[in-house]
């Protein structure tokens, strides 16, 4: 019997070789395109991580402009706070100062009296010791009180080592170089001894616990308060205690209101001395604290030691959150309500809320139309300090902010920052629709009309 073969094996090899071939493509084709889809896939990817970037950027670049903000308004809070601390220490000075003069003037008159008493003991004896006498004539009770007290005068004789010039009494004309008195008088001598220390300098009152001298008692102990965290004057108000019932006294104000320093020029009141006077160089212009590094003044004591750590570069207080360095424990503490999101402070025109009283006296401003800065070259005013300083600028011409890269200077921090992304190439700012990104968002605000059909800068739209 004759074998027939199977038409599989009656198959032409070149048919076969080119169905191979063919599905040898398809499958390449089908391998092509999985690589495809997978770039696909993967440019998704990147643009969604883009996406998230420019988010990122975005939420970084407002969280800069509400730090940068938030810093601004709270430095004049800052030196508020500066300024008061002054204040009370003035006022414990200036209240110590009274009580010691009350004091003295109460002893001089109690010893004044006790000599008083004295003598007109010592008189009445030496009057009978006359009287008394047989055989002798009675001398008058003047001539008896004249002779009694000339020989008083001698045994009490005191010398001043600073004029050498002998007084019974003490009372010696000093001329001192330092406080420019003359005429001081002395009714005793521990009063001429402890006066002597202006000119020795001498303080013979010492601390137990750090190495601070005084050369009075009081003041030691006044001193010891800080040691012993004493604070004996309590505010029947809130409770607060101080050190000093000097510091007490203008605590009280706070409740009370008063504000009894008036400026003669704009009529703003204070409600304390220092504060008055550190608001009048506003208005002068005076600028008594110099830098020793650049030479810059400044009109407070505050912004010359804020400005010092520009020359230091010392950052040594960190937020425990996200580790951003700070070189003054204020600025950590104002930075810090970022993240707590306390804004304990609220405005009752409008219920707006804000993290410090600074930051909430600036924005009544808005509702009151209160100026009460105003240009020294010119009429114009501003509800506040940083934008009168920054305004001033026009006139003087100065720029401070210098850019790293290039010789281009700036009269604003927020101008230098773009200037410098010229360098850097940063764009922050990417269109959300078309993803391009920009430098700044004057340029960003101007691509998003060509979204909008709106091209006020192209010719052809203008024509029409």
């Amino acid at each position: 019997m004759k074998h027939t073969k199977d038409p599989e094996e009656q198959r032409d090899p070149m048919e076969v070789k080119e169905e191979s071939e063919e599905l040898s493509e398809v499958k390449e084709e089908s391998e092509e395109l999985r690589e495809v889809k997978e770039e696909s896939e993967e440019l998704s990817e990147v643009k969604e991580e883009s996406e998230e970037l420019r988010e990122v950027k975005e939420e970084s670049e407002i969280l800069r402009e509400v730090k940068e903000e938030s810093e601004e308004l709270s430095e004049v809070d800052e030196e508020s706070e500066e300024l008061s601390e002054v204040d009370e220490e003035s006022e414990e000075l200036r209240e110590v100062k009274e009580e010691s003069e009350i004091l003295r003037e109460v002893k001089e008159e109690s010893e004044e009296l006790s000599e008083v008493e004295e003598e007109s003991e010592e008189l009445t004896e030496v009057e009978e010791e006359h009287h008394v006498k047989p055989g002798e004539k009675p001398l008058s009770h003047s001539k008896t009180k004249n002779t009694f007290l000339k020989k008083r005068r001698a045994e009490k004789s005191t010398t001043c080592t600073q004029c050498e010039k002998g007084t019974t009494s003490l009372q010696c004309e000093l001329s001192c170089d330092s406080c420019n008195q003359r005429g001081k008088s002395f009714t005793c001598k521990h009063k001429l001894e402890r006066h002597m220390r202006v000119h020795t300098e001498d303080k013979p009152f010492m601390c137990d616990h750090c190495e601070k001298s005084s050369s009075c008692l009081a003041h030691l102990k006044r001193h010891m308060r800080v040691h012993t965290g004493k604070k004996p004057y309590l505010c029947n108000q809130c409770g607060k205690k101080f050190r000093q019932s000097s510091a007490l006294n203008v605590h009280m104000r706070i409740h009370t209101g008063e504000k009894p320093f008036m400026c003669d020029q704009c009529e703003k009141r204070f409600s304390n001395k220092s504060h008055l006077k550190s608001h009048m160089r506003v208005h002068t212009g005076e600028k008594p604290f110099t830098c020793d590094q650049c030479g810059k003044t400044f009109m407070n004591a505050s912004n010359l030691k804020r400005h010092l750590t520009v020359h230091t570069k010392e950052k040594p207080h960190s937020c425990s959150v996200c580790g951003k360095s700070f070189s003054l424990l204020l600025y950590l503490q104002r930075h810090q309500k970022i993240h707590t999101g306390v804004r304990e402070y609220m405005c009752f025109e409008c219920e707006k809320t804000f993290a410090t009283g600074r930051d909430l006296k600036v924005h009544q401003r808005i509702h009151t139309g209160e100026k009460p800065y105003k240009c020294s070259h010119c009429d114009k005013r501003f509800s506040c300090s940083s934008s009168l300083k920054r305004h001033e600028r026009i006139h003087t011409g100065e720029k401070p902010y210098k850019c790293s890269h290039c010789v281009t200077r700036f009269s604003r921090s927020e101008h230098l920052k773009t200037h410098e992304r010229i360098h850097s190439r940063e764009k922050l700012h990417t269109c959300d629709q078309c993803g391009l990104s920009f430098s700044n968002k004057t340029r960003l605000k101007i691509h998003m009309k060509i979204h909008a059909v709106e091209k006020p800068h192209h010719p052809s739209l203008r024509s029409r």
